[in-house]
């Protein structure tokens, strides 16, 4: 896709690697649209690129179909739909259902929610680009934060199964599965991942990473070339992969 004259929407795009997204968009001459819970934030993103910005509540389906609705009635149709925002805590098995709920919804069910209003436009329309922000934690795992690793899984399965599903109705899917970034997320981590912080990379980078590969149309965006190697080992030998996992986690017990 070339960027030039396209909308796009970039949801949690007031900080971090939404924020670094809207930007790198519109250097490439797109109109961004910049949603997030964060109204203020979400504004002074969108007068920073000439965009617009919308408070979203990506957990609700209602909120989601209200953001494509008003941008598509601004600014046109929706070429390209970053589906960004997250959430990320601490938890395990023993965590409350309202932790499991609150993350599935903000992780994962956001996407279902904008694609479920997507897909029927962008199949008449003839084409559109959905970008999906997993996390590595989606192609292997986080440890101390299961609702985290279960949830950016479930984002990598669902952008798998769009792009097998509609590429022959000409829509495109990326997934962004970066391991350690310096957002606010990684700030606010605790030690269980500090190991991230070692080669952690800037939003910024992330972007650029992420304009070429929607220019190459690529599904997988691995801003940690890492990563793959990892996902390699764990599909070839998922018991040492898991081995050493848990020898991670020791080591970061002390």
């Amino acid at each position: 896709m070339d960027l030039a004259g396209k909308v796009a929407v970039v949801t949690g795009g007031a900080s971090g690697i939404g924020a670094a997204l809207a930007k790198a968009f519109a250097a490439q001459g797109a109109q961004v649209a910049v949603a997030d819970l964060n109204r203020p934030g979400a504004e002074a993103v969108a007068a920073a690129v000439g965009g617009i910005a919308f408070e979203t509540d990506v957990s609700q389906e209602t909120s989601n179909a209200a953001l494509i609705d008003t941008v598509e009635g601004v600014l046109g149709p929706v070429d390209l739909f970053c589906a960004n925002a997250g959430i990320a805590f601490a938890g395990s098995e023993q965590s409350p259902d309202e932790d499991w709920d609150r993350m599935w919804r903000v992780n994962f069910l956001s996407h279902v929610y904008a694609a479920r209003y997507l897909i029927p436009r962008w199949t008449e329309r003839g084409g559109g680009y959905f970008l999906a922000t997993a996390s590595a934690a989606g192609l292997l795992t986080n440890l101390g934060a299961a609702q985290y690793a279960v949830t950016k899984h479930a984002v990598v399965a669902f952008a798998e199964w769009l792009s097998i599903t509609y590429a022959d109705d000409g829509i495109r899917v990326s997934c962004l599965c970066p391991q350690g970034v310096l957002t606010p997320i990684l700030e606010n981590a605790g030690e269980v991942i500090e190991f991230l912080r070692t080669t952690a990379i800037t939003p910024e980078q992330v972007a650029a990473d992420v304009v070429s590969a929607i220019a190459e149309e690529q599904f997988l965006i691995l801003p940690h070339p890492e990563v793959a190697r990892y996902e390699q080992r764990r599909a070839s030998d998922r018991e040492g992969w898991l081995e050493g996992m848990r020898q991670l986690g020791r080591n970061l017990k002390g």
